[in-house]
């Protein structure tokens, strides 16, 4: 499947320029993931976007199923981005692989509104240990694959609080970013206090 990858690779270089690093991790059981960071020229190099790549090289498939679908299913990879020189972001390389690693390890099928958790913080001294799967489209378009494989999507990524992941679990993910957006919330600092959640 190294051919999607290669699409996937042409679709992220297209739509945010080229990288200026990028990491690769291999987890027991899994295909590798890198992580590619790219340094954001097109907003005048306030944000650093770092997407992984390799999630996308099989399709996701239910758990439950008795056998996986070789080439019909959700795939995906993951796009954050966040304002760079506030903290020491570059360290989410690995959280970042371990999470696009989720599907294959765990069985998890990623999709908008899903809560992602890490276990530890996103990079050093980070305030979230999590993040909300978004909706694809905005960022990257998603790339169109020849049939019957579905789509890849690109999901862009908001880390959480602790105290924001626990209220979305009890009023979901729309009201999170409705929230997020009635304060003004800026999903891009690395270092932001949490929404106000009374």
């Amino acid at each position: 499947m190294s051919d999607v990858l290669a699409l996937v690779e042409a679709r992220l270089l297209t739509a945010l320029g080229e990288p200026d690093a990028r990491a690769g991790v291999t987890f027991l059981g899994a295909d590798r993931i890198e992580v590619l960071r790219f340094p954001g020229a097109d907003d005048g190099g306030d944000v650093v976007r770092y997407a992984t790549l390799g999630m996308s090289a099989q399709p996701m498939s239910d758990p439950t199923a008795a056998v996986a679908d070789p080439l019909r299913g959700p795939r995906a990879e993951l796009v954050l981005s966040v304002r760079r020189g506030r903290a020491d972001t570059d360290k989410v390389l690995r959280p970042l692989a371990v999470l696009a690693a989720s599907p294959q390890v765990e069985g998890v099928v990623v999709a908008p509104g899903a809560s992602l958790d890490t276990g530890e913080p996103l990079w050093p001294d980070a305030p979230f240990t999590s993040v909300l799967v978004a909706e694809p489209g905005g960022l990257v378009a998603d790339l169109e694959l020849d049939d019957p494989r579905d789509p890849v999507r690109f999901l862009p990524l908001l880390p959480m609080t602790p105290n924001e992941a626990a209220w979305k679990r009890v009023h979901g993910a729309a009201a999170l970013q409705e929230r997020w957006l009635r304060h003004g919330t800026d999903l891009r600092d690395p270092l932001r206090a949490g929404v106000p959640l009374d």
